[in-house]
């Protein structure tokens, strides 16, 4: 394989991270193979459908459970949450509401407007120190 070819290819699980999809619940194709970028663009245009079931109903990696409960990633592990969950457990989750995913969603929405404010307050400085 040249070196351009290697910077062309990913790894399965990189690719799986890209797309969002947990790689153990893909297809042993896709587990076993390489994907160019050509072909990661394409599973983005045009997702087969294994691609959108994942996507639709999981199991979902860490990043996008964590998104979807509004929490960080650190957050699901403090919650006890360390295994990948579908859809329908992320749903019941949300509908039982359990302390500490309020906890967590409430730590999540502090660093967020402490974010917004450092922001805010940076872009304030920036501006005053121009001429």
């Amino acid at each position: 394989m040249s070196s351009q070819q290697s910077t062309q290819t990913m790894k399965p699980a990189t690719a799986a991270k890209k797309l969002g999809v947990y790689l153990p619940a893909t297809p042993a194709t896709f587990q076993e193979g390489v994907v160019s970028r050509a072909e990661l663009n394409e599973l983005q245009a045009d997702p087969p459908e294994w691609l959108r079931e994942l996507r639709e109903n999981g199991p979902h990696p860490r990043p996008v459970v964590a998104a979807k409960l509004g929490v960080s990633i650190a957050g699901l592990a403090r919650g006890g949450v360390t295994e990948p969950l579908t859809t329908a457990q992320i749903e019941t989750l949300k509908q039982e509401r359990p302390e500490w995913l309020e906890k967590e969603r409430a730590t999540q929405a502090e660093v967020r407007k402490e974010g917004a404010r450092i922001k805010k307050k940076n872009a304030e400085r920036d501006e005053k120190s121009r001429p």
